[in-house]
């Protein structure tokens, strides 16, 4: 069947997409606001595949390969089963041309398997958005508790943790130069610049509201921890390790302060 080959050229087209579209996934609004990453590359590896043809076909086959794993990862923390040797046959029959079903019935297979997915997926989501918004509040109204935490009209929370003495935002406008770490309410890390090895540099109005509000502040030369309710956060997306509605811990550097035009021209 030669619409089989043709299918495994657009799953292979697929596979890269898919890759990209998770690494995007990963990245939150503060990373999207500093895109440069410094990365370090060692040593040289070794080319195996010394001819364009071994190249292009290899990518090919680990194309299709990372494409299933990606899947296959999904599922299972979804509670999916899948079938390893029926995956494989069906890889090799595609090679070969003889698909035990004709490609408009394995379009239909995957459709249902592609909106299985996307149920389980929404039930994920619907009973983490439900468990993060209880964690959330319970979780505010203990640290609001603690001595030092000061909480804001919106209820966004702050605590000093080093006081500076330099020049604060004047406004969102403003540009600021930062070191910080984000976590989850259990420690969990989803963000560090200081991981990166590279401070952040970006428009206050161009990430959450908490940070917005929150680094105004700041005067430079304070580090602050913030506690930052979800819909201050990202409210109900979820981006990378955060889930729907969860409520996010930062702790903040501030380096340095550039003012807009704008900022300074009303000063």
């Amino acid at each position: 069947m030669k619409k089989a080959t043709l299918a495994l050229a657009v799953l292979a087209a697929l596979a890269l997409t898919a890759c990209q579209k998770q690494e995007a996934t990963d990245k939150t609004a503060t990373e999207a606001a500093s895109t440069e990453v410094n990365e370090a590359v060692t040593g040289e590896k070794e080319d195996v595949y010394g001819t364009e043809k071994e190249k292009y076909s290899y990518a090919l086959g680990a194309s299709m390969g990372l494409f299933a794993q990606n899947r296959l990862e999904q599922q299972t923390d979804l509670g999916i089963e899948h079938d390893e040797a029926a995956l494989m046959a069906g890889f090799k029959d595609g090679l070969a041309n003889a698909t035990k079903y004709t490609v408009p019935e394995l379009q239909a297979f995957t459709r249902a398997s592609d909106e299985l997915l996307q149920t389980k997926q929404d039930e994920k989501a619907t009973n983490a958005s439900a468990t993060n918004i209880s964690e959330g509040l319970a979780y505010l109204a203990e640290n609001a508790k603690k001595e030092g935490v000061v909480t804001t009209e919106s209820g966004l929370q702050y605590e000093v943790l080093t006081q500076g003495d330099g020049k604060s935002p004047a406004s969102p406008t403003s540009t600021v130069k930062v070191h910080y770490k984000g976590a989850l309410l259990d420690g969990t890390e989803f963000d560090s610049s200081y991981a990166r090895g590279e401070p952040a540099t970006f428009p206050l109005n161009r990430v959450i509201v908490g940070w917005t509000e929150g680094v105004q502040l700041m005067q430079v030369g304070s580090k602050y921890r913030f506690t930052i309710p979800s819909d201050m956060a990202y409210g109900e997306r979820a981006t990378g390790k955060i889930t729907p509605n969860s409520t996010l811990i930062f702790e903040v550097e501030l380096l340095e302060v550039t003012e807009s035009e704008a900022a300074a021209t009303e000063q």
